[in-house]
C-alpha cells in the first residue's frame, strides 16, 4: 500500500485520505511519527493518486499532538531533514514542506494541540476543532524557548503583531472558542458535528476539478505563506535556546513532574509551565 505506517492509521473514501496520528496516548512528535509524517508527504508529492484532500486528526481523545518529543530533538530533527535538501534539517522546514503540498490539508482537532502539534495543525490549510475539548498553545516561552517550527511565522500572520505576542510570549492555553474568535482556526464546533461537517467539506473539495483547486491553493500561499528564511531562522533559534541552561533547567523540571506522560501535568501545560520554583 502508498499509505502504510507504524504511527498514523489511514484509509481513503473517494479522493479523500483520512490520515489518524496514532503515536501513543501524547502523539508526540518523535521519530516515529516524524518519519511516517515525512514519508506520507513525500507520496502526496511524488505519487498521489487520486487523493484530493488529507484529514489529519487524531486516535486519542485527549490529545491531538501534545508537542515534540523533547528528549530527541536530535533524532527527529534527523528524520525530517529526509524531507528537503542540505540547510532543511529542521522540523521546521519539513512543516513549511507539508503547507505547500500539492493537496488540501485540514486538521481536525479534538483535544490538546501545543507546540510542535499545533504548528503541525497551523501547517495544515485548515483547521476545524471540537469546542468541548479542543485546547491550543505554544507553551515554548515558558521553558525559555520560542515555536521553532512555524508557530511565530503562521500565528503572528493569523493573528496580527498583538494577539500573536500575547500566545507566544504569554505560552498559556487557549480553548477553540477563543482560538476561533482569534482567527487560530477555522471554526470550533460541537464535537458530534466535528467529524460529518470535515467529511462533507472534505469530499466537497475533493469533488471539484483539481487543477483549479491546487490553483487556489498555490495563490493563497505565495501572498500569506512565510518564506523558507523566515522558518529557517526561527528552527536554528529553538535549537539554540533549548540547549541554554536554564531552558534545560525548566524542562528538566517539567519532566520531574511528569512531562511527556499522560498525567495531569500534560492536560494543563499552560498552567504548569508559570509554576517553576
Amino acid at each position: 500500500m502508498r499509505f502504510a505506517y507504524s504511527s498514523i492509521q489511514t484509509r481513503q473514501e473517494g479522493g479523500v485520505l483520512f490520515a489518524t496520528l496514532d503515536a501513543g496516548p501524547l502523539n508526540l512528535l518523535g521519530v516515529d511519527l516524524v518519519r511516517d509524517l515525512v514519508s506520507l508527504v513525500d507520496v502526496l508529492y511524488t505519487d498521489p493518486g487520486d487523493v484530493r484532500v488529507v484529514v489529519v486528526e487524531s486516535a486519542s481523545p485527549e490529545f491531538f499532538s501534545a508537542h515534540v518529543d523533547l528528549t530527541a530533538v536530535p533524532q527527529y530533527t534527523a528524520e525530517a531533514a529526509k524531507a528537503g535538501g542540505p540547510g532543511d534539517a529542521s522540523l521546521g522546514m519539513f512543516l513549511y514542506k507539508l503547507a505547500h503540498v500539492p493537496v488540501i490539508t485540514i486538521a481536525k482537532v479534538r483535544g490538546r494541540a501545543r507546540g510542535g502539534g499545533n504548528e503541525l495543525a497551523l501547517a495544515c490549510d485548515m483547521i476545524f476543532a471540537a469546542r468541548e475539548n479542543a485546547i491550543f498553545g505554544q507553551f515554548e516561552s515558558g521553558t525559555g524557548a520560542l515555536p521553532g517550527a512555524g508557530g511565530v511565522q503562521h500565528l503572528a500572520r493569523r493573528l496580527g503583531r498583538t494577539r500573536a505576542i500575547e500566545v507566544i510570549a504569554g505560552a498559556d492555553d487557549f480553548d477553540a472558542e477563543l482560538a476561533e474568535r482569534y482567527g487560530w482556526i477555522n471554526r470550533a464546533m460541537p464535537d458530534a458535528e466535528l467529524d460529518g461537517f470535515v467529511e462533507r467539506l472534505a469530499k466537497r473539495i475533493a469533488g471539484f476539478p483539481p487543477e483549479g483547486v491546487k490553483a487556489a491553493k498555490r495563490a493563497i500561499n505565495n501572498l500569506t505563506l512565510p518564506d523558507q528564511a523566515n522558518v529557517r531562522s526561527d528552527s536554528a533559534m529553538f535549537l539554540g535556546l533549548v540547549s541554554l541552561p536554564e531552558t534545560r533547567e525548566r524542562l528538566d523540571y517539567l519532566a520531574s513532574r511528569g512531562l511527556h506522560t499522560p498525567g495531569e501535568l500534560e492536560r494543563d501545560l499552560g498552567k504548569a509551565v508559570a509554576e517553576f520554583r
